[in-house]
């Protein structure tokens, strides 16, 4: 057998192929076996040597494979360090939920922003939302349910607090991974953005205070806004600013709203030097003094006791360089716990240090242009720079960002490129005006965007200028208010249309009515405010459900508001209630002929919901000017008419009745005048003395009221007891009446004078229930006063009510010892019944009576009368009214010698009345007539 066909192998039919190759007929020649075997060997060779190169091959694709695989090894271990420390730089840490086993999984960042690690804590749900506070938790877990249950995405940043108590800003993201149709997992991140919202809030507070510059607010307003914002920055911080004075020797008060008083005032106008507390030595050395425990620091020596009074324990002070390195004074945080600063805390005091030299430069006169340049850098409200034709030299890139155009798209430009087309020549007119006359202007401008929309901005336009006061240039300062201007649309809107009807509300109402109401004026002409309730609207609600009822007052709504005049408004002002304002009404016949239309139209039935509807309406009408009130009082007036209407059966209107108004209006102003007369004691008690004519005897005096009023005067019973009668003040003024007449009747015995005294007791207070209990009351507090020398003077008309009430009454007080008369008799309802019944035992003649009888004889016999009564039923009786002699000469006669009136003497004084009774003498033309 031959060597090639022992080895068929792939190799040796290579070799042998190579060499026939090689050969230069293609074919092998004849050869020797020797030639032959050494051909074999030499096949064998080539062969091995062919495999070796296939076994060098294949061994360098495997070294390439298992480098490449390394590659990727080292690459993905590299990514995952490389992620590991983004989401460490980022703080921004994974976490995972699967859903059906609720189960969650944290990255590493998650654990270390949560300040906790695996072994120490397993995430649940459940427990998770435990760490987030109110308002955060709910946002949170509103967000995990809507996306468990829906597999709904959510990108929000809330509050949370970690392991160590610390509250963190935190941004979570989530979105849903599906199997098989059916939600799996959801896969979020957690980002710690505590940095970025603390950099946002300092970014806010840099803008304020700038702002506060650009508007130039005094130096003192600003610096207390640096300090409150620190202090709400970093919390539990006290911050202060001391300003050097002008020597540069002393430090004094700047601002410092949260130290004790006390403190403020005993470091203001401290010296500067070494070892003078934080601040003054922070000054002397223009370095940052760092003291964590006040108590044991040597700069602290000669105020450490001032410090532990006001409970402060450490203190951080940066002083503050002006741009040219002079210090301007100091800015300082305090704690009340010896505490260490991190170096996030001397960042911040080092960036307020700056922040107050750039307010307090600006306070001490450095150049406009100077803070211009600064705010220009530091604002985040869009500026440009135009020369004195207007034309734009320079912006910042809020400006760009705001309008859209580039930098080198508006240098040289005029900004009218801009125009929003909404503003007239007016407009710019008084723009220019204000910039030539003032130095500046300030208002709202719309403009127009790159892109063609419109946007919103405040402006202010101030012009800089030199030394000399001329004008250089133009600084516009704006900020885009869009969205501020589009939500106060929709407020707006809100708070002044109703939001069932779209018709005005109550607030928009009343502006319209004080327009109306101007406009009234100026055109001298009339309107008409009319107050609409609807009638049988509750039943309906009720009866067919809330949904129903808002329907119905939609198309009536829209009914009564197609009836109106064109200018006419009308509003709801709550439930069924729309009040209409109709203006330029010519004659009374306009406003008629809209109100039979409101009913006609609030009548009119109504089908919904397959259900025939139908209610009315009250309607309560006032004019102006005829009812001269203002707009609110116009509403109450037109309500108080539409309750009118409806007690008269509704369906209705009523037109408001302005002289009646005016006539309670007076007697309640009158009320309270009274009542506060009564707190005041400005009420006195004046006396009239009551006298037997025939003898001369004194028998007692009538106490009358009087009000001693601090600008009219002293003013007689009839400017107000009408005012009072029937009301409850009456009483209180009558229980007053009565304690004082005991009162003097008191003193009177003191000086040796015996003086009963008879006061008037009004009907109300009669009939008051506990009347004689209170008298007994009134009596117990003046033991020295004989209950006889009391007498209480009632008219007729007190006993209509109840005669028998009024008479167990009385008897109940003449037990007590008092005494009734029954005044102006004759003037009411004279009845034998009531002369009977009533245990009284005076009856006084009424004056009206008394003063006519010598010219009229009608008087003359009611007279007769009212003394033949007395006599009969065993009364005494007194006439009032005796003015002449001539009266008590044609009394006595008559059987009646008791008598009061200005023929006798006038009311007076209480002190007076002593001095009148030592020298009265009755008339001889009295005394004459035997007894």
């Amino acid at each position: 057998m031959s060597v090639s066909s022992a080895n068929p192998s792939e190799f040796y039919q290579r070799a042998c192929r190579q060499l026939q190759q090689r050969s230069r007929g293609g074919r092998l020649p004849e050869l020797s076996e020797s030639e032959q075997t050494q051909r074999e060997l030499e096949i064998y060779r080539l062969a091995l040597q062919l495999q070796q190169q296939e076994l060098d091959q294949l061994k360098q694709k495997f070294d390439a494979l298992a480098s490449a695989e390394r590659q990727q090894l080292d690459a993905l271990l590299t990514s995952t360090r490389i992620l590991e420390a983004s989401q460490a730089i980022a703080k921004v840490g994974g976490v995972e939920l699967h859903v059906p086993s609720r189960q969650i999984y944290w990255t590493a960042e998650t654990y270390r922003i949560h300040d906790t690690s695996p072994a120490e804590f397993t995430p649940s749900l459940d427990e998770g939302f435990s760490m987030y506070p109110p308002g955060s938790r709910e946002r949170i877990a509103q967000a995990m349910q809507r996306a468990m249950a829906t597999g709904e995405v959510f990108d929000i940043e809330v509050e949370k607090y970690t392991f160590k108590g610390r509250k963190i800003d935190l941004r979570t993201t989530c979105t849903a991974h599906y199997e098989n149709g059916e939600l799996v997992r959801l896969t979020g991140i957690y980002q710690d953005i505590s940095e970025r919202k603390r950099a946002e809030r300092r970014y806010q507070h840099h803008n304020r205070i700038l702002e506060m510059l650009l508007a130039k607010f005094p130096l003192e307003e600003v610096l207390e806004c640096i300090v409150c914002d620190v202090e709400a920055l970093v919390p539990d911080a006290i911050c202060s600013i001391l300003l050097t004075d002008d020597s540069g020797t002393h430090l004094t008060h700047g601002a410092a709203p949260h130290l004790p008083e006390f403190y403020v005032q005993a470091i203001n106008g401290a010296a500067i030097g070494p070892a003078a507390g934080s601040c003054g030595t922070a000054a002397y050395l223009r370095e940052q003094v760092i003291v964590e425990d006040i108590q044991t620091h040597p700069y602290w020596r000669d105020y450490r006791a001032l410090a532990e009074q006001a409970g402060l324990r450490a203190c951080w002070s940066q002083p503050i360089f002006s741009a040219d390195s002079k210090v301007l004074g100091t800015f300082a945080i305090y704690h009340r716990d010896p505490t260490s600063p991190q170096a996030e805390d001397l960042r911040l005091i080092e960036s307020e240090a700056r922040l107050s030299a750039l307010a307090i430069e600006q306070s001490r006169v450095e150049t406009r242009l100077q803070l211009a340049a600064s705010v220009f850098t530091h604002a985040r409200e869009g500026i440009f720079i135009t020369d004195l034709q207007g034309n734009i030299i320079e912006v910042n890139q809020i400006f760009c960002d705001i309008t859209g155009y580039s930098r080198e798209e508006v240098i040289g430009k005029n900004p009218r490129m801009m125009k929003s087309g909404l503003h007239g020549h007016e407009f710019y007119a008084g723009l220019w005006r204000d910039l030539e006359q003032k130095g500046y202007w300030h208002g709202e401008l719309w403009n127009r965007h790159k892109n063609g929309k419109l946007y919103a901005t405040m402006m202010t336009i101030s012009a800089v200028q030199d030394g000399l006061g001329h004008p250089q240039s133009y600084v516009n300062l704006f900020t885009d208010i869009t969205p501020i201007k589009e939500h106060q649309r929709q407020l707006e809107y809100i708070a002044h249309y109703d939001a069932l009807t779209g018709l005005p509300n109550r607030v928009l109402l009343a502006d319209r009515l004080k327009q109306a109401i101007s406009q009234s004026h100026r055109q001298n002409a009339a309107l008409a405010v009319v107050y609409i309730d609807l009638d049988g609207f509750k039943a309906i609600n009720d009866q067919y459900g809330h949904d129903t009822g808002d329907q119905l007052l939609v198309n009536i709504a829209h009914r009564l508001k197609a009836t109106l005049r064109e200018g006419d408004t009308i509003a709801r002002i709550g439930g069924d209630e729309f009040v209409v304002v109709m203006t330029g009404l010519e004659t009374a016949k306009t406003h008629e002929l809209v109100l039979h239309r409101l009913l006609e139209e609030a009548a009119a039935p109504l089908m919904l919901n397959q259900q025939m509807l139908q209610v009315s309406a009250s309607i309560g009408v006032t004019l102006y000017p005829q009812d001269a009130a203002d707009a609110d009082q116009l509403l109450r007036h037109a309500d108080q008419a539409m309750y009118v209407a409806k007690q008269a059966g509704k369906n209705g209107y009523h037109l408001f009745d302005v002289a009646r108004d005016i006539a309670v209006k007076t007697q309640l102003e009158s009320l309270e005048h009274i009542r506060i007369a009564l707190d005041k004691r400005e009420f006195v008690l004046f006396y009239q003395p009551k006298v037997n004519m025939r003898s001369g005897e004194i028998i007692g005096v009538e106490a009358l009221v009087r009000w001693q009023h601090p600008q009219q005067g002293l003013l007689p019973p009839i400017k107000f007891l009408p005012v009072i009668e029937g009301h409850p003040l009456s009483i209180e003024l009558g229980d007053w009446v009565i304690d004082e007449a005991l009162s003097q009747i008191e003193r009177w015995q003191t000086l040796g004078l015996a003086m009963p005294v008879s006061v008037n007791v009004g009907a109300l207070q009669l009939q008051r229930s506990d009347f004689a209990a209170r008298l007994a009351e009134q009596l117990l507090a003046h033991p020295d006063v004989p209950p006889a020398f009391l007498e209480l003077e009632i008219v007729e008309t007190s006993a209509l009510k109840d005669i028998a009430e009024v008479a167990d009454l009385m008897r109940a007080c003449c037990a007590l010892g008092v005494h009734f008369a029954v005044d102006d008799f004759g003037t009411g309802y004279s009845s034998l019944t009531y002369l009977k019944r009533l245990p009284a035992n005076l009856l006084k003649i009424d004056q009206t009576f008394v003063r006519d009888m010598l010219d009229d004889p009608d008087d003359l016999a009611i007279v007769k009368g009212v003394i033949g009564l007395a006599n009969a039923f065993h009364r005494r009786v007194i006439a009032e009214g005796v003015e002449t002699i001539a009266h008590g000469a044609l009394l006595i006669p008559l059987g009646c010698e008791l008598a009061q009136g200005y023929g006798i003497a006038r009311p007076m004084p209480a002190q007076d009345l002593p001095g009148w009774a030592a020298q009265w003498q009755p008339d001889p033309a009295w005394t004459k007539f035997a007894p």
